[in-house]
């Protein structure tokens, strides 16, 4: 089951615990583990949220070569016509 552990032992463990917290206290303690597990998962699905997007922001989109031709050949056209000095 968990390493070494049987279900002899386990139930030791078990039983030594509802001595130790009683039978009141046992569902609260199970809560507020469920709570701070809860948390923890929030946590850790923010911090990769947002080490994501801010590596999605940081890099631009790649282009192909024939999108990249098309935007040369607008900017091309955009241009005016450059100046004579004479």
């Amino acid at each position: 089951m968990f390493g070494n552990l049987g279900f002899p032992e386990l139930l030791i463990i078990m039983v030594v615990i509802l001595l130790l917290f009683g039978a009141k206290r046992i569902p609260e303690i199970a809560g507020s583990m469920g709570k701070g597990i809860r948390e923890f998962k929030k946590n850790i699905n923010d911090a990769t949220r947002e080490v994501t997007s801010e590596t999605s922001a940081a890099e631009p989109p790649r282009l192909t070569s024939a999108e990249l031709e098309r935007r040369r050949a607008t900017e091309e056209e955009e241009r005016p016509a450059p100046k004579r000095l004479l």
